[in-house]
């Protein structure tokens, strides 16, 4: 409780500490992807793309924490861009299936070694140990709300 006896303690608060954490991050990812003309969200996306090909719309934007409104602005102006491609009609059922362009790997590579730096920053004062403790805690926090 705060110290009038309302609410939480901020300093204490995991909910809050966790936010001021994505906060930080947010904003250096933000300053280490502008130079590339990229944000944190086309990075995501390209990024979920490299790794989970085939991922329909609705799972990109969950994975890029949009909606899936979002994403397919988002998709456009990475097609217009040329780091995306989808087909101008689909293989089978309603999906288009989007890939990386070669151009979208050149970018995505970049940028992931612009987010690599953040995160090593953040982990600066982290043992290795820690890191992996930290990453094993916040894999069980996210588990355990999953499942309420």
């Amino acid at each position: 409780m705060s110290q009038d006896g309302v609410g939480v303690d901020l300093d204490t608060s995991l909910g809050y500490l966790l936010k001021q954490a994505h906060n930080v991050l947010r904003a250096g990812m933000d300053a280490a992807l502008r130079p590339l003309g990229m944000t944190v969200p086309q990075y995501a996306c390209l990024e979920l793309l490299a790794q989970r090909p085939g991922l329909s719309n609705s799972d990109l934007a969950r994975g890029a924490f949009v909606s899936r409104q979002s994403m397919n602005v988002l998709l456009q102006s990475l097609e217009r861009d040329r780091l995306v491609s989808r087909p101008d009609k689909p293989s089978a059922g309603r999906a288009l299936p989007v890939q990386l362009t070669p151009l979208g790997r050149e970018r995505l590579q970049a940028a992931s070694a612009a987010a690599r730096t953040v995160e090593t920053q953040m982990g600066r004062g982290l043992t290795i140990t820690q890191q992996q403790q930290l990453r094993d805690l916040l894999a069980s926090c996210v588990r355990s709300l999953a499942e309420s």
